[in-house]
């Protein structure tokens, strides 16, 4: 059984404790399954079937699984898609997920093409942190892999963010063999230069594909790439940190981190739980085990959903099953999930 801990003075009112003794203080809530872009490691070049009005989640219901999820113990969340700043909105969900009390962080997620316009509102209504998805800094690279994305407005949203008030936006760059891995030691000078902190993310394979493994570069390999060129100092990571091993250039404001879901699992210390915006919460990305809050939330039964959110945490799995020689989850696309 999981358990929820009492806090010593200063910290949260409670704290999730999983079956494996990791505290539970992560929620990853996915507000749209939708995007304005069509990355092809993440859906289908035609896109998904979109979901009708009904079947996601109104702002009332995400806000109760947010204000239940802090109440639990939960200290940071992460508004994630699909793309969120597609949805009609957003801005005034995000003010109203700023106020929660007892939340301590509150972080978006995006890819960057809206942001030079939404930079500001979304810093005013209290958006805390914001990560950039952005796998090239060439435009012809960057064009190939999003389907016709345009690179030029995801760097001008960049500078947006600082203007607005934002430190550095940290930049999440899927790295992948022969396709954009010659540009590591670019993406490494952005957090000397710009001061943006970079994580190189492995391929992860969501959807069956043959051969897949060809994409793969370790993160040993990256940071051997980079060590080539520039020293690296480790560096602690904070409380709200996500599953990076991080590291900085000497004289850099910028950190370089890489998150090694194949090569070397983070599972031990993982400390999240996500919902997609269609109310399937899950305790791993990469596990087929969901549980539908829809139930909890139409009507709304907030004691039910307590419950239902303790189960996750409960059912939360010990590691995920990827690696080299394959994985056993059923196929998915990142944008349903909210990876």
């Amino acid at each position: 059984m999981f358990r929820i801990k009492g806090a010593k003075w200063g910290e949260s009112a409670m704290a999730l404790i999983d079956t494996q003794g990791r505290t539970i203080n992560y929620l990853r809530l996915s507000v749209t399954d939708r995007c304005n872009m069509r990355c092809f490691y993440c859906m289908p070049k035609e896109g998904i079937v979109k979901k009708g009005h009904e079947a996601v989640l109104s702002y009332e219901e995400l806000l109760l699984i947010a204000e239940t999820s802090v109440e639990l113990g939960i200290e940071k969340i992460r508004i994630t898609g699909g793309e969120p700043l597609v949805r009609s909105g957003i801005v005034g969900f995000l003010e109203r997920a700023a106020a929660i009390p007892g939340l301590k962080h509150l972080a978006l997620t995006t890819n960057g093409l809206l942001l030079e316009k939404m930079a500001g509102d979304l810093y005013r209504a209290g958006v805390q942190r914001l990560n950039v998805s952005l796998d090239s800094l060439d435009p012809q690279t960057f064009n190939t892999i999003t389907r016709g994305g345009d690179l030029q407005r995801v760097l001008a949203g960049l500078d947006a963010a600082e203007r607005a008030g934002f430190p550095p936006p940290k930049i999440n760059v899927v790295i992948m063999r022969g396709v954009n891995d010659a540009e590591i030691l670019t993406f490494a000078e952005m957090s000397r230069i710009r001061g943006n902190s970079i994580r190189f993310i492995e391929y992860m394979p969501a959807i069956k594909e043959e051969g897949w493994q060809r994409y793969c570069i370790s993160g040993e390999e990256i940071l051997q790439r980079i060590a080539e060129c520039h020293p690296l100092e480790m560096i602690d990571k904070g409380s709200f940190a996500g599953p990076s091993r991080d590291y900085r250039i000497p004289g850099a404001r910028g950190s370089i981190g890489v998150i090694t879901a194949v090569s070397g699992h983070f599972c031990s210390d993982c400390n999240r739980i996500r919902v997609t915006s269609t109310g399937q919460a899950k305790g791993c990305l990469f596990s087929d085990e969901r549980t539908d809050l829809l139930p909890f939330l139409r009507p709304p039964d907030p004691q039910a959903l307590t419950e239902a959110l303790k189960g996750i945490v409960a059912g939360k799995p010990k590691q995920h099953g990827i690696s080299r020689e394959g994985y056993c989850h059923a196929n998915f696309t990142m944008s349903q999930v909210g990876g």
